[in-house]
């Protein structure tokens, strides 16, 4: 069999697989994830996915944080930190069980050309999911936004492998920093200059959150896979 011929094959097989109907819809309780709603249904043998950088924080980050909550609560905004800290890759996707290794497979092809690098963000932005339940203060990338592109055409090239959606097309990279529920846009950016102000006079100067960019991951339902770049 040709290689061709193989391919075909195989986005046949995919296609069938993924359409299956043999999953039984839950019902989400909003109480369980402090207020926050899922943005499509839990289903059996379904995985939400998504791909990421992750960031480990420092102690002055941490000493930031704190002055970007009181201020932001100064406001009457009660924002929650965020517990993972990450850079996205791409938008959260739904995953067949059966489907994970191969898909992680081709993650694994694609990112072995990426090399390592490091990129910085310092300029503070609102954020909104698209259903409008959650807002998001997030720090936006300043340098590494070329690199980051590359790492997203990898990563777009399996979603599109197997049918999943794409990272957007004009993409804002940034690490949320932390959440409220609801749609808080307006009044989150009518502070956001104040917020900007703790960055920008951080006691030991304008804060830069430094990322390197050493291991990709995946998280799949519970499931985590890393990918180191190459140094």
């Amino acid at each position: 069999m040709t290689m061709i011929a193989r391919r075909k094959r195989s986005l046949r097989v995919t296609k069938c697989m993924l359409q299956r109907d043999d999953v039984e819809p839950q019902a989400e309780d909003s109480s369980l994830h402090d207020g926050r709603v899922r943005s499509f249904k839990h289903e059996r043998g379904n995985w939400a996915t998504y791909v990421y950088f992750p960031y480990q924080p420092e102690e002055k980050f941490e000493e930031m944080m704190e002055d970007l909550l009181s201020t932001a609560a100064a406001f009457g905004l009660a924002l929650t930190p965020q517990e993972e800290l990450h850079l996205s890759l791409s938008q959260t996707v739904v995953l067949r069980h059966h489907w994970i290794q191969p898909f992680t497979q081709s993650l694994k092809a694609g990112l072995a050309c990426c090399k390592r690098f490091v990129c910085s963000a310092d300029r503070l932005k609102v954020y909104c999911n698209a259903e409008k339940t959650r807002t998001f203060l997030g720090i936006e990338v300043a340098n590494g936004h070329a690199q980051l592109l590359d790492v997203v055409r990898v990563v777009d090239k399996t979603m599109t492998e197997f049918r999943l959606d794409t990272f957007y097309q004009d993409p804002s990279f940034h690490v949320s920093l932390a959440w409220c529920v609801g749609d808080f846009t307006v009044q989150l950016r009518q502070c956001l200059q104040e917020l900007q102000n703790v960055v920008d006079n951080h006691e030991e100067g304008p804060y830069h959150l430094w990322l390197d960019c050493a291991e990709l991951r995946c998280r799949t339902g519970n499931k985590t896979f890393q990918f180191p770049l190459a140094p």
